[in-house]
């Protein structure tokens, strides 16, 4: 029998090692971004890497949507996590049930990493 327990928006057993993604949450993000065409997902190591149209904006790390910090995303005032220990910062999203704020969030996200890349 496993427990797990819900710890600061991560799951963790009960010897406190924090869990993978479940496959539950990242359905229910990726059903979230139904307002964009071509967003993707790639399983890496547990968690999950986010695509929009072939551009890394973000992932879905320990049942937590993270994006990319950008100079088109900063205005959204976001708090800053860390997806893993030595990793840089990301911008917590947890205003998950406002689909148009997760397109415009995306969609900025992505201009200020195309224009990164210029």
């Amino acid at each position: 029998m496993f427990v797990f327990l819900r710890l600061q928006n991560k799951i963790v057993d009960l010897a406190g090692v924090i869990m993978a993604t479940s496959k539950e949450y990242k359905e229910f993000i990726l059903n979230q971004f139904d307002l964009l065409d071509d967003v993707t997902c790639r399983a890496m190591m547990g968690e999950f890497l986010l695509y929009y149209d072939n551009v890394l904006f973000g992932g879905i790390y320990d049942n937590r949507l993270l994006v990319k910090i950008t100079n088109t995303n900063k205005k959204y005032n976001l708090k800053k996590q860390l997806h893993y220990e030595g990793a840089n910062p990301m911008y917590l999203i947890d205003n998950l049930d406002n689909k148009e704020f997760l397109k415009d969030i995306i969609l900025k996200t992505c201009k200020g990493l195309l224009k990164k890349n210029l």
